[in-house]
């Protein structure tokens, strides 16, 4: 196989060897045009039109609208939608299930290879699987959610393979390939299914909030846009703007806290980074081939979950407003990621959270999730703030619930009584194009034959063409019409150099908050002796509910220590101790099956300290509750009296043994945290506290070794105690009170050290609370 470029009507070829490994594409290059990708193998030939090239992408022979790189994607997109066949319009509103590159074994990401399992096959990793080539062919699919990769090469040659496939098909639509954040310092987080790894590793969330600085999100975009352009991907689920006013919450860790100033700021310029072409690149109004759709999330805002629990679970269905603060979370979509400094102007498409945003709706009086509220969709988003980019509903919301309010299962809340194809139907009448994790074009077409029965057939075809043109103009737009295929030297070039590793560690080390420096014992800049302690970890159990493996080990790479200090296993013989630890870590989420079965509602509270809590404070009756399927019993969700222990609760007891073991020398306190949390329980038992939210154990050494001075501060106010955690309201930011450390200083908003002391800046300045 082999790459061939055609350029004023004549061709050369490339090295074979590289291109066989890559794939068989040709390009042809226009003189000021664009240049053209397609794969000889699948049929589609190349139109010669006033001296230009074209795809004749639907084999007709013929140059029609769509094809025609010179027109607009808005001008473009209606073209081909007006072509396109309900069917094909169902499958572009699908989007498909999490994909792993090669597929797993088992679990959400399985895939076949000619019927085997992966191993077993004789499968390349960047082959298509069974269910792959099913679903972009059958079900008319387009956009496709990838996971981990084997390797940016596997992504590249894939993607290539991919849209082959695809191009040969119907109309020729390319794929928009898509991914949850895959940048973060933590290469197995949660989020991104372990997609981290060879690509460049930057903070994520609070951890970028810390640094206080839009220009470094916006590099952070810049940057991360040409690394997923180069493994073929041209959406980012991403940015999370939810406020973070619910300290609880465990989605917490992936806002940008609980300011809504910096929260817009930092929305704003991620996706500018991320969606903004320049130069050759730029094809149109900012849009380009080195652009990145941003799917901002979760409108309204699921920060405001009822005791911080979450809604990918029926147990954390429910947003509420007790401080009736809806207007601030809104705020950082309308006045951020719908008003951009950059030429695109607006985040391209929104994902509405599982949330059922509780009483909120007051015209039609409906509690049921975003995605499927009319009220929410239609009369805010659409009407009320004027946008008209895609609306995709977050994922499995369409699929049923668990047997049990713990399961991870589908999310249909507020709609549970309905029918899969009823909820279908119900959310494209709210106003919503698209459908997260759904590789079956069935119910969407069983959801236009219901509409047809209502508002009849022309109705439902406008309807469904106003859905198919936004998807398509987020297509037009990154050029992938015109060539969606990678060249894998390049991809090798671009994914995890060493200018951008470099650009995304910098960053890390802006993140990083020194809480505390009792007696300026930081930096430690001699390379004095030190002892870390082992850290216990419990058994913990991961989305669906497989427990891991308890252990004690060390929680940080000992030879990576001794770069910096001398390491001893024996306190008397230490200079000082560093105690890694991690944020209280919740064992239930706020629901435990076994309460439930003894005869209780099942509602446990969620603690933020590490030794054993009892919520005297909680709330004596619910703001929300309710499921018609699975617990109709259940009518309030309080949990006021009950006890839980974290499953970290080992933390805090090695915290204060190694306090006596180093006998009055200084300890060290380094936190990986998720969320706010308790501080009062050891903080003036040690001499120093530095505090992350997720970046590398060398970072973290930079900064106590001296070789760079923190300059992060604290996007969340971290409470007091558990009490005035009790108290706040979930949608109101910055209603806690703050702990008080023995130095005299307040963990607040915008709280932070360096080696001078406390830190007012121009960034403390513009952020300050209000």
């Amino acid at each position: 196989m082999k790459k061939t470029v055609i350029t004023a009507g004549f061709a050369f070829f490339l090295s074979v060897t590289m291109q066989a490994q890559q794939g068989n594409f040709t390009i042809v290059k226009n003189n000021k045009g664009a240049d053209l990708g397609y794969s000889p193998e699948s049929g589609i030939k190349i139109l010669t039109v006033g001296g230009k090239k074209f795809k004749d992408l639907n084999k007709n022979g013929n140059l029609d609208k769509y094809e025609d790189w010179r027109l607009s994607a808005d001008e473009r997109a209606k073209d081909l939608a007006s072509k396109m066949s309900v069917e094909q319009i169902a499958g572009l509103m699908l989007y498909s299930r999490h994909q792993a590159l090669p597929a797993g074994v088992s679990g959400y990401n399985a895939g076949t290879y000619n019927g085997k399992v992966f191993p077993e096959s004789n499968a390349k990793a960047s082959d298509l699987t069974d269910q792959q080539k099913a679903f972009l062919k059958e079900d008319n699919l387009r956009h496709v959610l990838i996971t981990s990769v084997q390797s940016p090469e596997t992504a590249a040659v894939w993607n290539n393979n991919m849209q082959a496939f695809v191009e040969g098909i119907g109309l020729g639509i390319p794929s928009n390939t898509s991914t949850d954040p895959r940048h973060t310092a933590n290469v197995t987080s949660e989020f991104n299914a372990g997609a981290g790894g060879t690509i460049s590793m930057w903070p994520d969330g609070l951890g970028m909030a810390s640094t206080f600085d839009p220009k470094i999100v916006e590099q952070f975009g810049q940057i991360a846009a040409k690394e997923y352009r180069a493994l073929g991907i041209a959406t980012a689920l991403s940015p999370q703007i939810d406020l973070g006013s619910e300290p609880r919450w465990y989605r917490i860790s992936m806002t940008f806290g609980e300011s809504p100033a910096l929260t817009r700021d930092m929305g704003r310029a991620y996706i500018d980074g991320f969606q903004t072409s320049y130069g050759k690149d730029e094809i149109k109004d900012g849009w380009g081939y080195k652009s990145v759709n941003a799917m901002v999330k979760h409108w309204p805002s699921g920060g405001a979950e009822e005791g911080g629990r979450d809604g990918h679970w029926a147990y954390g269905k429910f947003a509420v407003y007790p401080g009736n603060n809806l207007q601030q979370h809104i705020d950082p979509f309308i006045n951020g990621a719908f008003k951009l400094k950059g030429k695109t102007s607006k985040a391209s498409a929104v994902m509405p959270y599982y949330t059922i945003t509780f009483d909120q709706d007051k015209k039609y009086n409906e509690n049921v999730a975003n995605g499927y509220s009319k009220y929410i969709i239609t009369d805010l988003l659409r009407d009320k703030y004027g946008y008209d980019g895609v609306v995709c509903t977050d994922w499995l919301v369409t699929g049923d619930e668990g047997k049990t309010p713990n399961l991870f299962a589908g999310k249909p809340w507020g709609v549970e009584n309905l029918s899969i194809d009823q909820r279908h139907y119900k959310a494209i009448i709210a106003g919503v194009d698209q459908f997260g994790g759904n590789n079956d074009k069935k119910p969407v077409l069983a959801a236009y034959e219901m509409g047809i029965k209502e508002f009849g057939e022309s109705f439902m075809r406008a309807r469904f063409e106003r859905s198919a043109v936004r998807l398509l103009k987020n297509i037009f737009r990154v050029g992938l019409f015109e060539n969606p295929y990678l060249n894998v030297e390049e991809t090798k070039a671009v994914v995890g150099n060493p200018e951008f590793m470099k650009a995304g560690y910098d960053a890390q080390l802006k993140s990083v908050v020194l809480l505390k420096n009792k007696a300026a014992v930081l930096p430690v800049k001699e390379k004095k002796t030190v002892f870390i302690p082992k850290i216990y970890t419990a058994s913990t159990k991961d989305w669906w509910g497989v427990a891991s493996q308890p252990k004690l080990e060390y929680p940080v790479n000992l030879e990576l220590v001794k770069k910096y200090y001398n390491v001893t296993e024996d306190p008397s013989k230490a200079d000082f101790a560093i105690v890694f630890v991690t944020s209280p870590q919740s064992l239930e989420g706020g629901y435990d099956l076994k309460d439930r079965q003894n005869g209780s509602n099942g509602y446990v509270p969620i603690s933020l300290q590490y030794g054993t809590y009892t919520a005297t404070e909680g709330r004596t009756k619910s703001i929300a509750a309710g499921d018609q399927v699975i617990d109709p019993t259940i009518k309030d969700r309080t949990y006021k009296n009950k006890t839980v222990t974290v499953a970290n609760t080992m933390d805090l007891r090695t915290i204060l043994d190694t306090k006596d073991m180093m006998n009055g020398k200084p300890v060290i306190v380094s936190v990986t945290a998720s969320k706010p949390m308790i501080f009062n329980e050891f903080e003036k038992q040690v001499d120093g506290i530095m505090l992350n939210f997720g970046v590398s154990s060398q970072a973290v050494l930079d900064i106590i070794s001296g070789k760079t001075e923190p300059s992060g501060l604290l996007p969340v106010q971290m409470p007091a105690n558990m009490e005035t955690v009790e108290k706040q309201f979930e949608d109101v930011p910055y209603d806690m009170i703050p702990h008080k450390d023995s130095e005299g200083n307040i963990y607040d908003f915008a709280f932070g050290l360096n080696w001078k002391g406390v830190i007012k800046d121009a960034r403390t300045e513009v952020y300050k609370k209000q």
